[in-house]
């Protein structure tokens, strides 16, 4: 990684970019499933709160269910019976920037799994502009990836983690169907973070802001909005978040989601993996960093991926959950070491689980911003 150097905006890595209002960014315009996700419109009684929790706030809306409508007294008539158990009821609950600021700064010094300097060496290579991504070259011959002390897959959290990385078909459209001993990895892995400090630290945080009234509410959550299956494709319950963001996915030809660092040190070291270039190289001159990269899959390309390097799997899962918990669908600005960075998550609207809540679509890394 670059030794720290004063952070930009990851997308306006050229002024022949930003001058461009037509050309998509680069981190925010390659999730190409988000494109197709339906507006705000597939709630079957405009009058109701169901699956309409948290939503922006719309004016041709007849009612409302933002944290905010109770206090302009517009909620619609269900509000609080489908709604206010999560504890978004009122406007003193709604998260501050400043509350994501100090908790991920919290869960950064709290993650103590994470690899160590000497632990990972890197050959990033050539740095591509934002306008090249498209190009399909490979300008890096060799890996990006020259050594990883694997020793730190033996820690609980990554073992458990690893282990659901082959669990998954990566083409959509392709119904996933789970062995009792794939659900019982799920559950181990849920079981390993919540043991960490990391996790600790983000349900201690969550339960003061009256999002959880339990742990064991909270891990049932999580596995819910992670783990729970839905469809991108055709009928078939074919996807996750999990999936999604951390193993990664072929759809309509191209690579979608795989913003892991494990899964992409595996998949190369087997030659799966074809590192190509990058085009922005976080500040940190420690782990975890940040780099938005371009890479071939297995004869499938990526444009843009960005991806956390060297941070620990319960570190990941926690700061997406607490971006998708705090600001779904939203920026969610974080400040880690003293560095700000922005993490963009979506739900999946097309189906819910429970009462109205979301699957994550997706999650990763959007820029750093000074």
């Amino acid at each position: 990684m670059r030794p720290c150097v004063p952070l930009i905006v990851a997308i306006l890595c050229s002024l022949a970019w930003a001058e461009d209002p037509e050309e998509p960014e680069p981190f925010l315009g390659l999730e190409e499933e988000m494109l197709e996700a339906p507006a705000s419109n597939l709630y079957s009684a405009p009058s109701s709160c169901r699956d309409r929790c948290h939503e922006a706030f719309d004016r041709h809306q007849p009612c409302h269910c933002n944290a905010r409508c109770p206090e302009f007294g517009n909620c619609c008539k269900d509000f609080e019976i489908l709604c206010g158990h999560e504890g978004f009821s009122y406007s003193r609950d709604a998260i501050t920037k400043e509350e994501l600021q100090s908790v991920s700064e919290k869960i950064y010094r709290a993650d103590i799994n994470k690899a160590q300097k000497a632990d990972i060496i890197l050959n990033s290579q050539n740095r591509i502009s934002p306008s090249e991504t498209r190009d399909h070259v490979d300008r890096c011959p060799e890996p990006l990836f020259t050594y990883v002390n694997e020793k730190l897959f033996s820690k609980p959290t990554y073992a458990a983690f690893i282990s659901l990385l082959n669990n998954y078909q990566r083409a959509t459209g392709r119904g996933e169907h789970f062995s009792a001993q794939q659900l019982a990895e799920q559950d181990a892995f849920l079981r390993e973070v919540m043991k960490t400090a990391v996790l600790k630290e983000l349900y201690g945080f969550l339960r003061h802001q009256n999002r959880y009234s339990s742990e064991q509410e909270f891990v049932n959550d999580l596995k819910n909005m992670w783990f729970g299956l839905y469809s991108r494709g055709n009928e078939e319950e074919d996807s996750s978040g999990f999936e999604h963001v951390f193993s990664g996915e072929i759809k309509k030809g191209k690579v979608t989601g795989f913003h892991n660092w494990i899964r992409f040190y595996m998949q190369e070291k087997e030659g799966l993996v074809d590192y190509y270039s990058h085009v922005y190289d976080g500040p940190w001159d420690s782990y975890p960093d940040v780099l938005a990269m371009q890479f071939n899959w297995d004869g499938y390309y990526k444009e843009v991926g960005s991806a956390f390097i060297g941070s620990s799997p319960e570190f990941e899962f926690a700061l997406y959950s607490l971006c998708f918990i705090a600001r779904p669908g939203k920026v969610c600005q974080l400040s880690l070491g003293g560095y700000p960075l922005a993490i963009q998550t979506y739900p999946w609207d097309k189906s819910t689980y429970g009462n109205g809540k979301k699957y994550i679509a997706t999650a990763y890394v959007v820029s750093s911003t000074q």
